[in-house]
């Protein structure tokens, strides 16, 4: 069975939906057609040249990666630029570039989960909240003898799942009324008359993320042809997305240790560790990436923090606070989701080539 870009980009959106994306974000598709199809795929942190070339060996015409081909404008498409010239050559080499970026950064499963994951925390939950969990309520109304039939449909498309708990909705009876024009087609009733329909209210939650694939659904289910709802935003945020990931590992052990053990589950060359080598760390924070600047933010109960790119400043804080701080690089705290992505995919569409390409650390010890 062949698959296209489009099916692609659409497996990757139920994992890390484009609406999960910080407004600066500049994740999706970036190079290529939604209708091409896919005969192979290479999965990567970067779209570096090294990774273009292993595309090429590997006959994939299709790359996800972590961070955005592109992220500052180009303002030019001159080849003189080396930028410039790794588009030029994807785009003439027709291999679509997509990226999953801070929306794969928040996703449950994501980056942040895939690391405290590695690192063996347990009690997990999101360590920042953000404005991409909150949560809204559809509010619809259907016939009795469709309740059932948009609920389900409703619920595959995202609404109602609290917890461990899905299709959790409330439903109360009614009647409706509406008079059909001229022009209209209804279900049921006369045009030109008014007409009164027994009709279910039935409400669901569904995060934010999800309200268009919902309405989608909604629309495609529904026998009116004119679907009414009401779409109402909450404070209810989904626990399960958050920014960076906090845990406590099952046996305490101490900075030392815990940082040889974050060298060797993240196969890096090397770690930065601030904090006294014998403090007791139990209480742990995790950020994939760029994280050195939120130390600020960090709960007073934290232990120690797992992050990258941890600035001079960020660490003199971290030690006012005594909180120990180890930097495993930006690449070395994100690269578990390179293979991670491959898994995800040859779950969905098994019988095509799917790779993973770990890139070397730009940075070496001497």
């Amino acid at each position: 069975m062949s698959y296209r870009v489009a099916d692609y980009c659409d497996a990757l959106e139920d994992w890390a939906p484009g609406a999960l994306a910080y407004d600066w974000d500049r994740c999706g598709l970036q190079t290529g057609d939604r209708a091409w199809e896919v005969e192979g795929v290479l999965t990567c942190l970067t779209v570096t040249r090294e990774a273009y070339e292993r595309a090429r060996k590997n006959k994939a015409n299709f790359i996800v990666s972590h961070h955005p081909l592109i992220w500052d404008p180009l303002t030019t498409l001159c080849p003189s630029d080396p930028r410039v010239r790794l588009c030029l050559e994807l785009a003439e080499a027709r291999i679509a570039c997509f990226s999953v970026h801070t929306n794969l950064d928040v996703a449950p499963g994501g980056v942040n989960d895939l690391l405290a994951d590695a690192l063996g925390l347990v009690d997990q939950k999101p360590l920042h909240a953000v404005k991409q969990a909150h949560q809204y309520k559809l509010v619809t109304y259907v016939p009795a003898s469709d309740l059932d039939r948009v609920r389900e449909a409703l619920s595959r498309a995202g609404a109602g799942a609290i917890g461990a708990y899905s299709q959790c909705s409330f439903s109360t009876p009614g009647t409706g009324t509406f008079i059909p024009g001229p022009d209209a087609s209804p279900f049921s009733g006369v045009v030109g008359k008014l007409n009164r329909e027994t009709e279910h209210r039935l409400e669901m939650i569904l995060p934010k993320a999800r309200l268009s694939q919902a309405l989608t659904a909604l629309r495609r289910s529904h026998l009116y042809e004119e679907v009414a709802y009401d779409v109402i935003p909450l404070e209810n945020r989904d626990p399960r997305i958050g920014l960076g990931v906090c845990g406590v590992l099952r046996k305490p052990m101490t900075l030392d240790a815990f940082a040889a053990h974050v060298r060797s589950v993240l196969r890096v060359d090397h770690v930065r560790v601030v904090g006294a080598k014998r403090k007791r760390i139990a209480q742990v924070a995790v950020m994939g990436g760029a994280g050195g600047g939120d130390v600020g933010s960090l709960p007073d109960t934290t232990d120690v923090y797992v992050t990258g790119d941890v600035r001079y400043n960020d660490a003199l804080e971290a030690l006012s606070r005594d909180i120990a701080v180890i930097d495993a690089g930006h690449s070395g705290t994100e690269m578990l989701v390179v293979p991670a992505l491959a898994t995800f995919l040859r779950n969905r569409f098994p019988g095509t080539p799917i790779n993973p390409y770990v890139e070397p650390n730009a940075f070496r010890v001497v």
